[in-house]
């Protein structure tokens, strides 16, 4: 049997433990897989300890072609894989395909990014050679997210093997079928066992990070998970690159037109049903455009909720915890003015939800909430909103609404931020990359910059030697 049909052999193997998922649109069942024990995990990690040599062998060139043939293959079993994350994730199916075509375009940078990712030369001596060469870690465990499943999965799988290392993917719990689909997808564009995927719940993550073998981990989820991969790793001497939790903070200055601004922090906190890494969390307005901003910020949350096709949260247990938020919230004081309530029906769904009057003894202004939910303080001035804003142990993104230069910059510097947006919650320039603060995350999870991360800096020095007779 060869190494890649024994890894893949791992996703066939029925164990005690088993990842049943439900459409979270009507409540019916997905599918069921199989959750790997500890055994099947330490032979994954094994197997791409076993070819990682080879495969850093080959060249960065030969590395790339292979991460074209994935894009291609990617691209073939795209509306497949969209249509199975729509079911798994309840994730609009525009939207799904969106991120197969964002996961296809990362394959392809990283497969040209990845030959001419080149090491430095060094003065020294006349008569010597001083240089750097990049080389890989050696094997990467890449946990990735279920809001993002296969853009986010496709930058780091195509990061960590373009620079040569060898991968274990483990899915999200939450779209198991997605990334198990994926792993066939991508699998036959690589060597015997360079690509190996694990489906499993939290366990299974674990021990994945219980593995001596596993030298880097890439991480992208709560910033609770992230911590742990994090402690376990200062054990093994694991590296580690986090883009964890976010409680990402928007101020709307006076200046600026409310209705507009309106519609920004609702693209904001709506967006994919509130459950983005980036989406607006808390909401610092000025008490001179508080009212009509509110006004329409409640209008934006009502025409999501009248429209029909406001997509479910994940699962009913992430329903569970927004609830707990917002009625937690109500309970304290904060005014509801649209939605706040779990609709009857199937499946789970969650309204585009406005809250005024928040106040940081509530939860939703102070930890991330992945749900439709727009919390809202005014403040007096723009000192205020920002000294609000840069509280917290967050840092993941932060955007600013203003019509002044000044107070633009004044938050670029203040807001200890991996990103600060301004006059645009979404958007950027191509290859930007952003290292995260606090408990955020560390490293570079995207761009460029990640092939860096998986890879360490050799340095040479090359010397003549003595002359006979000198």
């Amino acid at each position: 049997m060869s190494i890649n049909s024994q890894a893949h052999t791992l996703l066939d193997v029925q164990d005690d433990e088993s990842l049943t998922i439900l459409d979270p649109r009507d409540g019916s069942e997905v599918g069921t897989l199989p959750s790997a024990n500890r055994d099947q995990v330490a032979l994954a990690v094994g197997l791409a300890r076993t070819v990682q040599p080879e495969w850093a062998a080959t060249s960065p060139a030969d590395r790339g072609a292979a991460l074209r043939r994935a894009a291609a293959a990617l691209r073939e079993g795209a509306r497949e894989l969209a249509e199975l994350n729509t079911r798994e994730t309840g994730k609009p199916l525009g939207d799904a395909l969106g991120g197969v075509e964002a996961g296809i375009a990362t394959l392809e940078q990283y497969a040209e990014l990845g030959p001419v990712h080149r090491g430095l030369s060094l003065r020294g001596a006349v008569t010597a050679t001083d240089y750097t060469v990049a080389e890989p870690r050696g094997v990467a465990a890449l946990l990735t997210p279920w809001n993002d499943p296969v853009a986010v999965a496709a930058g780091l799988i195509g990061a960590a093997l373009v620079t040569g290392n060898t991968v274990i993917h483990k899915p999200s719990e939450r779209c198991p079928h997605v990334g198990e689909l994926l792993g066939r997808l991508l699998q036959p564009a690589f060597p015997d066992g360079v690509l190996t995927t694990l489906t499993g719940g939290a366990g299974v993550g674990q021990m994945i990070t219980m593995e001596t073998g596993v030298d880097v981990f890439a991480h992208v989820g709560s910033s609770a998970t992230g911590a742990r991969i994090a402690r376990a790793a200062s054990l093994t001497g694991a590296h580690v690159i986090r883009e964890n939790g976010g409680n990402d903070p928007l101020i709307v200055d006076a200046d600026v037109d409310p209705v507009w601004a309106a519609g920004q922090a609702a693209l904001g906190a709506f967006a994919n049903s509130g459950q983005i890494c980036t989406s607006v969390e808390r909401i610092y307005v000025h008490r001179a455009i508080a009212e009509p901003f509110l006004a329409a910020l409640a209008a934006e949350a009502h025409s999501r909720n009248t429209g029909g096709d406001f997509a479910p949260l994940v699962d009913r247990r992430m329903r569970d915890i927004v609830d707990a938020q917002v009625t937690e919230a109500i309970s304290l004081g904060a005014r509801c003015l649209e939605g706040g309530q779990v609709p009857g029906g199937p499946g789970a769904h969650y309204p585009a939800t406005v809250l005024a009057d928040c106040t940081d003894a509530m939860t939703v202004m102070t930890e991330e909430t992945f749900g439709p939910v727009a919390p809202v303080t005014v403040v007096d001035s723009f000192d205020d909103a920002l000294r609000l804003a840069a509280a917290g142990p967050y840092g993941l993104a932060a955007s600013v609404l203003t019509g002044g230069i000044a107070h633009a910059q004044q938050a670029i510097a203040g807001l200890a931020v991996g990103t600060v947006k301004v006059n645009a919650v979404f958007g950027g320039a191509p290859g930007g990359s952003a290292q995260p603060r606090g408990i955020s995350g560390a490293g570079f999870g995207y761009g460029p910059e990640l092939l860096d991360e998986f890879a360490l800096v050799k340095v040479v020095h090359i010397s003549a030697p003595p002359q006979e007779g000198a």
